[in-house]
């Protein structure tokens, strides 16, 4: 059982990432995927969710900017990243989180989450 992030890197401001993140060994089509995302010494930040029905969540510090989606057949979620900004910069973990939780509602479960995709955005 596990998520496995990919597809960070370094951009400059403006440029565009995609994030994958793929699940094994989970009943993925029932499963609510966020992307959390953290920079030293700070919480880890809700970005982004994606529930088992389609339902969104975005933070409002990505709104606009970013898009995640979901590919069932592929056991996978996608965040686009676009208009990046040295804001973003941060270590992005998936997880198997509700979407509330992502939004800052609750406690995160902390049970299946990815080892982090670092994203390094320059001004």
């Amino acid at each position: 059982v596990q998520l496995q992030a990919s597809g960070g890197g370094s951009v400059q401001a403006g440029g565009s990432l995609r994030l994958s993140c793929a699940a094994s060994g989970i009943n993925f089509d029932y499963a609510a995927i966020g992307w959390f995302r953290q920079v030293p010494g700070k919480e880890h930040e809700g970005v982004a969710c994606i529930s088992s029905i389609g339902s969104i969540y975005y933070s409002e510090f990505v709104k606009g900017r970013f898009a995640i989606s979901r590919d069932n057949a592929k056991n996978t979620v996608y965040l686009q990243m676009n208009s990046l900004k040295p804001d973003d910069t941060a270590i992005y973990y998936c997880a198997n989180e509700p979407c509330s939780v992502v939004a800052g509602r609750g406690q995160k479960r902390g049970d299946l989450w990815g080892q982090g995709t670092l994203v390094t955005v320059s001004s």
